[in-house]
This record gives C-alpha cells, sequence and structure tokens, in this order.
C-alpha cells in the first residue's frame, strides 16, 4: 500500500516526465505497446496498443482473467464453474480442480511491455459490500530490446452470508508476477519468461441451513413440481450456514518461458516453451458436528473416516517440455510441435484415529506418476480476404511408462471463412480428469482408473458451428453497427460428471445440444446499444445444468465535458438468466455436482453506471443490483447461496509513462 501511496503522490511528477522543452507529450499510451507469446508465436513483435477504452471498466466480468459467464457461490473469488457450455481441448493428465481457475493468471497470456519509457499502472475497484480487486504492475526496458517487470495483484472479499460483522473475511487472494522479454537486434532470437506465485484461501460456509422440521419440507420453503423453491432466504447476514471452521487453501507457482530463433526469414523458425507448474490444494473443516442419530449435517455419514475433523490434501506437479517450428508468409501459416509431460499426483489426509487435527496425515490414494508424449500443429491459408482455411489438432498417442491414460486422446478443429461467413468442424476425445479417476479423502473415495473394472472410457465431442459476423455501413444516426451470430450442434458421448451423491459418473446415452448466439452493437448519435444473448437447448439432462437463455444488454450516452479534457460515459447494464436446476457445491472435492431439488429462479440484474477518463487516469461509479425488492429481494447463484444484495463500487485506474 506504500508503494500506492508513492504512485498517486508522484502523479505531477509523473505527468512533467512526459513531456519534452515544448511542452508536447512524447510517452504515452500510443508509445507502449503490449506483445504477447501468441504474437511472438507467429513471428511478429509489433504488439497491440494499450486498451483505454471505457467500454469494459464498468463489466464485473473483465475484472478477472476469465471473462466468460460464470455460476459462483455469489461472491467474488469464491468457486466458479463456466455457466453456458464451452469444449475443452485439454488432453492427458490434468488435476481435474478448477473452481479457483478464473482468479489465476494464464501464463500463456501474461502481457509483456515495448515502452520507451518506464511504464506502470495501478487499479482498483472496490464495494461497499467488501469486494475488492487491486493490481499494481511496474515495467521497463533496460535496453531496446530488453525489459523486465513486476506485478502484485489482490482479490478479496468479505462474507455476505451470516457475518458477524462487515469485515468479516471470506476470500483472501494473492497473485505475485515476474517477467520478462529480450530480443536481439536483427530480431532473430526472441525470449519470453514469466513466473507466478498465486496464494488463495477461502472460507467454505456450506450454504444456508433453512429451519428443518421434521415432518415437512423446511418452513421456509415450498413444494413446485417436484422441486423446492426458496421462498424467504434472503436475510443475508442474519442467515445461518452449514460450516462455521471449514476452509480451502490453494497455492499455484508456475515458472514459463518460450524462446524462437529464426533459422531461414519468417519463413522457418524454431522454438521452445518450458512449463513448470505445482497446485496444492487442502480442504480443512476442524468442527464436525453429528446429531443425534450420528448423521452429519452437509457432509454424505456413511464415508465419513474420521469424525472430529477433517483435513484433505492433494498436489499436483507438472513439466513440460515442448519443441516445435513455425513460420509464415503473406498466404501460409503453420506450426508444428512435439510435447514431453512430467507429472505427478499425490494426495494426503487426517488419519481416521487422530484426535487433533495437528497430527501428521497418511497418503489417501497412491502417488500416480505420468510420462505422456504429445504431437500438433496447425496450418493455416489465406487468400487476400476472399477466403480462409484452418486446420488444427493434437494427439497424445502414448505414454511411456504410465498406465494411467486412455489411448487414443486426439483433438482436432477445421474453421472456412468467406467474407462475413465461417463454419468450424471440432472433434475431440479426452480422457477424465485425475481427481474424476480417482479419489480418497474423509467424506468421499472412488476408484475409476484404466484398466480396472470400473475405469471410465474417454469422452467425445463433436462440435459444428456456422458463424455470420457483418459491420453495418452508417445509415444516418445509426453508426458502429457490427452484427454477429453463431449457430452450434454439439454431440456429446460418454459424458463423465458428479451425480446427486457428489461422485463421478459416466453417461451412457449421448447429450445433445443446439446453442444459438447473437451480439449487435450500435449507435445513435452519442446514445450507444450492446446486446448480447445465448440460446441452449438441450441443457436440463442428467449430466449438464445449462440456463435456456442467457442476455447482458448495455446502452449508455457518451460525451466529452470540460471543452473535451473528460471522456464520460453513463448507462445502465442489464443481465438475465432462465430458471435452471443450478450443480450444487461440494468444497471437500472442490466439484459442482448435480442436484434435481433446487430450481433457481429467473431473475435480471440491473447496476448503473457512470466511467471517465482524463488523461492517463480511469474511474467509475456504479451502483450494482439497483432492482433489489421489485421482482424478488434477492437471487441465488448457486443452491443456497446468495448473490450480492444492492451495492455502490468504485474503479480506478492511473497509468505513468515516466
Amino acid at each position: 500500500m506504500g508503494l500506492f501511496l508513492l504512485l498517486a503522490g508522484g502523479g505531477r511528477y509523473a505527468q512533467a516526465q512526459v513531456l519534452d522543452d515544448s511542452t508536447r507529450v512524447i510517452y504515452g499510451p500510443k508509445t507502449t505497446r503490449i506483445i504477447y507469446e501468441a504474437d511472438v508465436l507467429r513471428d511478429s513483435t509489433s504488439g497491440t496498443p494499450l486498451d483505454t477504452t471505457l467500454t469494459r471498466w464498468p463489466q464485473a466480468r473483465f475484472w478477472l482473467y476469465d471473462t466468460t459467464f460464470q455460476q459462483d457461490l455469489g461472491a467474488v473469488g469464491t468457486a466458479s464453474r463456466p455457466l453456458l457450455y464451452q469444449p475443452s481441448l485439454q488432453l492427458g493428465a490434468r488435476f481435474g480442480r478448477n473452481v479457483f481457475d478464473r482468479y489465476a493468471r494464464d501464463a500463456t497470456k501474461v502481457p509483456y511491455y515495448d515502452s520507451r519509457s518506464p511504464y506502470s499502472f495501478f487499479r482498483l475497484v472496490q464495494s461497499g459490500s467488501g469486494e475488492q480487486v487491486f493490481e499494481i504492475s511496474y515495467s521497463r526496458s533496460l535496453k531496446k530490446n530488453f525489459s523486465v517487470g513486476v506485478a502484485y495483484e489482490r482479490i478479496a472479499s468479505n462474507k455476505i452470508l451470516a457475518s458477524r460483522s462487515p469485515r468479516d473475511g471470506l476470500v483472501e487472494h494473492s497473485n505475485l508476477l515476474f517477467f520478462s522479454r529480450y530480443q536481439t537486434e536483427d530480431e532473430r532470437y526472441h525470449l519470453l519468461f514469466n513466473f507466478s506465485n498465486v496464494r488463495h484461501r477461502a472460507i467454505e460456509q456450506g450454504g444456508i441451513w433453512p429451519v428443518i422440521t421434521t415432518t415437512r419440507l423446511p418452513s421456509n420453503l415450498d413444494s413446485l413440481g417436484g422441486q423446492t423453491r426458496p421462498d424467504d432466504l434472503f436475510n443475508y447476514g442474519r442467515e445461518r450456514v452449514y460450516l462455521t471452521q471449514a476452509a480451502n487453501k490453494e497455492d499455484r507457482d508456475e515458472l514459463y518461458f518460450t524462446q524462437t530463433y529464426r533459422l531461414l526469414g519468417r519463413g522457418l523458425t524454431v522454438y521452445h516453451t518450458f512449463d513448470a507448474k505445482r497446485q496444492y490444494n487442502s480442504y480443512s473443516d476442524l468442527e464436525l458436528n453429528a446429531d443425534g442419530t450420528g448423521n452429519f449435517r452437509f457432509y454424505p455419514a456413511n464415508l465419513v473416516r474420521n469424525t472430529r475433523a477433517t483435513i484433505d490434501r492433494a498436489e499436483y506437479r507438472q513439466v513440460e517440455n515442448t519443441v516445435g517450428l513455425l513460420g509464415r508468409t503473406n498466404a501460409v501459416e503453420y506450426r508444428l510441435y512435439a510435447r514431453d509431460r512430467l507429472a505427478s499426483l499425490s494426495s494426503r489426509r487426517l488419519d481416521s484415529t487422530s484426535q487433533v487435527s495437528g497430527l501428521p496425515l497418511i497418503t489417501g490414494a497412491p502417488t500416480r506418476n505420468f510420462n505422456e508424449v504429445f504431437f500438433g500443429g496447425t496450418a493455416a491459408f489465406n487468400y487476400r480476404t476472399i477466403y480462409a482455411v484452418e486446420a488444427a489438432g493434437e494427439l497424445h498417442a502414448f505414454s511411456l511408462g504410465s498406465p494411467y491414460t486412455n489411448y487414443p486422446e486426439y483433438w482436432l478443429k477445421a474453421v472456412v471463412r468467406t467474407g462475413p461467413l465461417s463454419a468450424e468442424a471440432m472433434r475431440s476425445s479426452a480422457s477424465p480428469t485425475l481427481t474424476q479417476q480417482e479419489f480418497v479423502g474423509n467424506h468421499y473415495e472412488w476408484h475409476h482408473l484404466p484398466g480396472s473394472s470400473s475405469e471410465f472410457r474417454n469422452t467425445g465431442t463433436t462440435q459444428l458451428t456456422g458463424r455470420i459476423r457483418l459491420k453495418i455501413p452508417d445509415l444516418g444516426r445509426l453508426t458502429g453497427q457490427r452484427f454477429e451470430a453463431s449457430v452450434s450442434g454439439v454431440n456429446i458421448v460418454d459424458l463423465v460428471y458428479y451425480n446427486t451423491a457428489g461422485v463421478p459418473e459416466q453417461i451412457d446415452v449421448a447429450r445433445n445440444l443446439l446453442i444459438v448466439t447473437a451480439r449487435h452493437k450500435v449507435g445513435v448519435g452519442r446514445v450507444n446499444f450492446d446486446n448480447q444473448a445465448t440460446y441452449t437447448k438441450g441443457g436440463d439432462v442428467d449430466g449438464l445444468r445449462i440456463p435456456a437463455l442467457v442476455t447482458n444488454s448495455r446502452v449508455y450516452y457518451e460525451s466529452y465535458i470540460f471543452r473535451k479534457a473528460l471522456l464520460s460515459q453513463v448507462g445502465a447494464e442489464l443481465y438475465y438468466q432462465s430458471r435452471f436446476r443450478a450443480f450444487d457445491y461440494s468444497p471437500s472435492t472442490q466439484q459442482f455436482y448435480q442436484q434435481n431439488t433446487f430450481t433457481i429462479r429467473n431473475y435480471p440484474v440491473v447496476n448503473v453506471f457512470f466511467s471517465a477518463d482524463i488523461k492517463s487516469v480511469t474511474v467509475f461509479l456504479k451502483a450494482a443490483y439497483v432492482n433489489q425488492g421489485i421482482m424478488g429481494d434477492g437471487y441465488f447463484t448457486t443452491p443456497y447461496y446468495t448473490g450480492y444484495p444492492r451495492r455502490f463500487q468504485l474503479g480506478l485506474r492511473w497509468d505513468f509513462f515516466n
């Protein structure tokens, strides 16, 4: 925080440094470029300019690293999963603990800055309900072709359920990142390097614990078509919850670098990527309570080993080396590679005879080791702007000394574009995650290893998609019109999911989805509209829980004020999703699982905002969920987890170019 105050106090000095003797600005957003690994792997280092627009800044889903719509536990930093269907292209050994992925950086998407002067920024989002997203970053070019940087990030939130005080903490997340970029004078050699250290701690509450009677449904629930619906569970801080001494802790460490070397100009470049990472997960509940019949609230009674406390830990380690060739011309682009993955998974749990949590842990499932080999590549052909063809794929054909993988695993994708139209076909076959294959903890245990009598088959997916993207010419006051839409048909066979008991199960019946998405952006004078919607048919079956309709609409008025010194936007945003039987959440396994008794009603969330940009400072003021009390006192994001009530949010971003 001291560094934050130093930067804020140095604003006048920072402005002085970006002016020459004639008070002409020489350093700023136009002199600073962002270079990503994807650019370097296309043999391009021109980079992209800084995003100084106001449009995304007030939108909460753009504050984090996964901008898709998500189902979470109602607060920033809590466990989450994609709300809409997304195909997965991951093969081989995967940990399968992904509920905190949204808050962790992707090493392949770390930004590297090419600036003529030192560049730094900080951003802060704070709300009256305890939400906080804070990041501070500093980078500088030590020489023309060499730059280094460091960034620190904090994500935090306070309890909105069963809170003892307004500062009763729920989530604490920190991420320290070091990054560097180097290229030779002749640009034949490039190196991108980053190291990240993530620490995430989330208090687990288990959701609202309704008042239960012995002869009927909870007194504040009513029956509707064989399902239950909350009637009055929006007392927030006054509600009681199932868990009071439970927490999930996740540590992630990753060392990553990519280097490229041109052999014959841009037509032939060799590259190497090294990726070493560790993910450690620990769930603890130091207060297990049984009722008079020996059943444990919240947990399955018949699988409890230690009846006093729970400590389940797992650690996944992985080292990958990828080598390949790439190149491009004006018409052709390609990349071919081979990858070797060394991985291991170990787990520990509290012994069933332990009296206190401080005693040594014992091994859960046996340690599993992997040595996997992958081959893959991409190829693209472009004929001016008339049409383009692209194909990509990856194959996991074998492992060295590892019996834990089904063969073969693969994904293939082909895309054809002509003008505004495109068509895409995707096919994949992937083994279940390591957690789906085996888990041994205090409350759950299963074994579905390849080669066993209960093994899971690979999940196969086929997806066909058609898209249209149009930029409509200006029509009088109608300006900046853009329209895009897509229709996808998805077929999934041998789907693995977590059933109503919270354990993995494989479905023999194929699942079919029809997904239609559309987005329209238009300006009418200074008023701008941005509407998008996704319709999914077939998402309310065993193994899948997807709302039929999810929409997000924004309208805002944009103008300059104070003699064009300040660009401002004032507007409103509406999010809507239809009713659906959302997945429930098991904190001890860190998995979302199916339930059939709780239907989350359809609900809208309306936000109003004001945002402004003046030179290098961007700010927004936002009143979130202003429609609370109009169509209900609240809404649920996950069964028995309420979303935030009405609140005020403040956001500030300040760039420094000195």
